[in-house]
């Protein structure tokens, strides 16, 4: 939730306005996190101007906090010289997925201006899948052999602490480099400097370098670990998983699950144009189009009824229950997930609420186009003519999808405002209310447009 010292768009938005001076000052007041966050708002020219204004170092804390998107558009305009700067800043993990993003020929000049031993651990993590254990892990850690003593190893710590990761610890290791402990560092500071590692140490949980992420994820979360080695298949330690990235892929994989759940894209839909969004979702629409015109046909088997009457009509209120359906829930669950995560803060919330209405707005009319001529088809007759009836039930699906739209969209802004957890009432509040009221407007537009057009046709 923003408070009144939470910088906001518009405040960057005037500075880029003003002199570079006052750019200046404001980047330098801002949490990298804040910048991030806004600079997914801005067009590509106004990041490239923001990052210009930008050190190394600052550049490096804002792309740690950047998604993918940002971090394409922010490199793409770095040189080789200014990309390697961010490098030399970023965690080793961070620094894989961002030269993923980058031309391979400016990636290759970035990582020959770094120092050796980092470009070579960095190449090694290039190999790795980027969902599985070793395009996860750091190669930037601290081992010891078995036989040091406490004291020692606080000593080597301190030797490695500017390459190695502040969130593992120390892993003790064979002579052919196996990990066969783990120290914290918080076990390192509360026992004697002169005490054996082995006296310290606990087990050291290993995985396979080509396991999935998700599962070095559950590892540590199930045994509560504060690391997880990585091994190559001689058992070799190669990296190591924080609990921290081991979080990032839990928030990372639950996203994806619960995108693909509503029929979307696993991709941040607050920030993505309209029609961007139609395309993510209309896949799950026309399915939802074509069960439902084969329902109404099944419908027409057991209920005969003449075509254009009240009945022939009914028959087709499943396509509009499962349309209004989807496209509330999709709203609903993109903004209640927004919510959680602070993608979507106050100042953002007028223009989230109309992109998400028209995304809603355009479904409905393609889904009203395609159920058209499918309607005249199947419904058509010498006294009602199949254009009428069929534009008759299309009209009626793009204004009660355009509706379910606007309703997944209030419920859960009017639930925030109210105080009230959206994630509680906007599911089966939404799911009923949509239901039915998508149900009514279906009828009543389809029976006022389907008179008019009959009358228009000047049929008796």
């Amino acid at each position: 939730m923003q408070t009144d010292n939470t910088p906001k768009l518009q405040d960057l938005r005037a500075a880029l306005e003003r002199d570079g001076a006052e750019l200046a000052r404001l980047l330098a007041e801002w949490h990298p996190a804040d910048l991030a966050e806004h600079l997914q708002d801005l067009d590509e020219g106004e990041v490239e101007e923001v990052f210009t204004s930008l050190g190394g170092e600052a550049r490096a804390e804002v792309l740690q906090y950047a998604d993918d998107p940002l971090r394409q558009l922010a490199v793409a305009h770095l040189s080789a010289a200014s990309l390697a700067e961010v490098i030399r800043e970023l965690p080793a993990d961070e620094v894989v997925d961002l030269l993923a993003l980058v031309d391979g020929a400016v990636a290759e000049e970035a990582l020959h201006r770094i120092d050796l031993q980092r470009s070579t651990s960095l190449r090694e993590l290039l190999h790795y899948d980027p969902e599985s254990a070793g395009g996860v892990m750091t190669t930037e850690f601290v081992t010891v052999p078995v036989d040091t003593r406490v004291g020692d190893a606080i000593k080597q710590l301190k030797v490695d602490a500017d390459r190695a990761d502040e969130d593992v610890g120390v892993y003790v290791v064979d002579d052919e480099q196996r990990p066969v402990g783990y120290v914290t560092d918080r076990d390192l500071l509360t026992h004697r400097i002169h005490a054996p590692l082995g006296e310290v140490m606990a087990e050291a949980f290993t995985i396979r370098a080509e396991a999935d992420q998700e599962e070095t994820a559950q590892i540590i979360h199930k045994y509560g670990l504060e690391a997880l080695a990585v091994v190559n298949g001689a058992g070799v330690l190669v990296g190591v998983i924080s609990s921290v990235d081991a979080a990032e892929v839990f928030e990372e994989e639950a996203s994806e699950d619960i995108m693909r759940l509503v029929g979307t894209a696993p991709v941040h839909q607050t920030r993505l144009p309209v029609l961007t969004r139609v395309r993510h979702r209309i896949p799950l629409q026309a399915v939802t189009v074509a069960g439902g015109l084969v329902t109404a046909r099944l419908l027409d088997y057991a209920l005969p009824a003449e075509p254009g009457s009240s009945v022939a009509l009914l028959r087709y209120l499943p396509i509009i229950i499962g349309l209004a359906g989807n496209v509330g829930i999709q709203s609903s669950t993109i903004l209640v997930r927004a919510f959680a995560t602070g993608e979507v803060e106050e100042d953002r919330e007028r223009a989230v609420f109309v992109s998400e209405v028209m995304t809603g707005l355009v479904i409905g009319v393609l889904c009203g186009l395609l159920t058209i001529p499918a309607a005249a088809w199947m419904e058509g007759s010498a006294a009602v003519p199949a254009w009428q009836f069929g534009t008759s039930i299309g009209v009626a699906i793009m204004v009660a999808v355009t509706w379910a739209s606007l309703l997944g969209c209030t419920v859960p802004l009017g639930c925030k405002h109210l105080g009230i957890d959206p994630a509680v009432v906007a599911g089966p509040f939404l799911i009923c209310l949509s239901d039915v009221s998508g149900a009514a407007i279906f009828i009543v537009v389809a029976r006022i447009m389907g008179q008019a057009l009959t009358a228009g046709a000047g049929v008796p």
